[in-house]
């Protein structure tokens, strides 16, 4: 089962944040400046982890994730955008 997790970072230099930008795009879609829609499993999940905390400052940057449950329940619905349309991604859902 995949979650939907919404990941925001907030990183101070330059460098580290072009890094969490191109590992970012590898595990989600940018719906905002520093904020991706994930779908992810857990193993997904750990793996991010691991990818962040790798690239972060942890005295200087900041990442925050929010699980939004199930990316084919509550969590493909919980995210209401005003302004600008931002596409969010929809889970692919395969009927057998």
């Amino acid at each position: 089962m995949r979650n939907r997790y919404i990941v925001a970072y907030d990183i101070s230099d330059e460098k580290r944040l072009r890094r969490m930008f191109n590992k970012m795009k590898g595990y989600g879609d940018p719906i905002q400046y520093s904020v991706f829609i994930c779908d992810l499993s857990d193993q997904e999940k750990v793996l991010l982890i691991e990818a962040i905390l790798d690239i972060i400052n942890q005295k200087e940057d900041r990442v925050l994730i929010a699980n939004l449950g199930s990316n084919i329940g509550r969590g493909k619905i919980s995210i209401e955008s005003f302004g600008k349309a931002v596409k969010i991604p929809q889970p692919e859902v395969i009927v057998v």
